[in-house]
């Protein structure tokens, strides 16, 4: 080859070269991609603290000024100065937090509420704007309009937050109380027991409902009336089929309760102290 023709051949490779360059740079930079930065949603202010919605709380001065984020230092959930029978909190903040939690507030339901009692009110678009709406002071938690019923005035239940419910009944009788979910077989006595505690006797006719073992319990197969001495409690999902797994079992006959009975397929609830 002359060296005029070497020179050309030369030539023709740093023009292709050139040429697809700008072909390989594209499809590397097509691949590359950036973090959004997640900006989070807050509560209004209150006097001295935020919930954001990822269910964390923080303090205004400890709010990211990018992110609108609290710092992930504290509990997230977190259900401080909190009654989970009542689903009621004596702050607004952990009520919020408290209730985004995903164990306690799913988002197939809460998203089916409405924002208002008309018929012509909307639903609810997110688990966050239902516990930020829910969480607010309502005519139900008030009484003579100028007094609340008690201090766990800021509730989440998807059912009434009205403290003259029987729930909130049941709440206030239950002040002072452990309510506990035993192991299998156990009796109450047992239970309370192995956490240094008596069983109280009085108090087992407040959980015989199934309003109340359904805040305990899963209750998986329903809640059925039966008649034992084991009840109020919930049948072990291992149970044989005729004695319903994963149904919540309460007395009919409140003269039956006791701290001492207990059934090998059955786990109890019980009220310590």
């Amino acid at each position: 080859m002359s060296t005029s023709g070497f020179r050309l051949f030369l030539g023709l490779l740093q023009l292709v070269g050139f040429l697809l360059l700008p072909l390989r740079t594209s499809a590397i930079r097509k691949d590359i991609g950036f973090l959004e930065e997640r900006i989070c949603r807050t509560t209004v202010q209150g006097r001295y603290l935020i919930s954001d919605d990822e269910g964390n709380v923080c303090d205004a001065l400890s709010l990211d000024s990018r992110t609108r984020c609290c710092p992930l230092k504290g509990e997230r959930f977190s259900c401080h100065g909190c009654n989970i029978l009542s689903q009621c909190c004596s702050s607004y903040e952990f009520c919020v937090s408290c209730c985004l939690n995903p164990t306690r507030t799913l988002v197939e339901k809460v998203v089916k509420v409405k924002v208002a009692k008309p018929a012509t009110a909307g639903t609810y678009r997110t688990v966050f704007d239902f516990c930020a709406g829910r969480c607010r002071h309502s005519s139900e938690s008030v009484v003579h309009e100028n007094a609340y019923h008690s201090k766990f005035h800021h509730c989440f239940s998807l059912t009434s937050n009205a403290s003259g419910a029987n729930l909130t009944q049941v709440e206030t009788r239950l002040l002072g109380i452990d309510v506990i979910v035993g192991r299998q077989g156990d009796s109450c006595d047992a239970v309370c027991k192995s956490r240094g505690q008596l069983c109280v006797m009085n108090k087992l006719s407040l959980l015989n409902q199934c309003d109340v073992m359904q805040r305990y319990m899963t209750c998986k197969g329903s809640c059925l009336a039966s008649a034992g001495a084991d009840q109020p409690a919930e049948v072990a999902e291992d149970a044989p089929r005729d004695l319903y797994p994963g149904a919540c079992l309460y007395s009919r006959t409140q003269s039956m309760l006791s701290c001492d009975g207990s059934h090998q397929h059955t786990r109890r609830l019980c009220p310590c102290a």
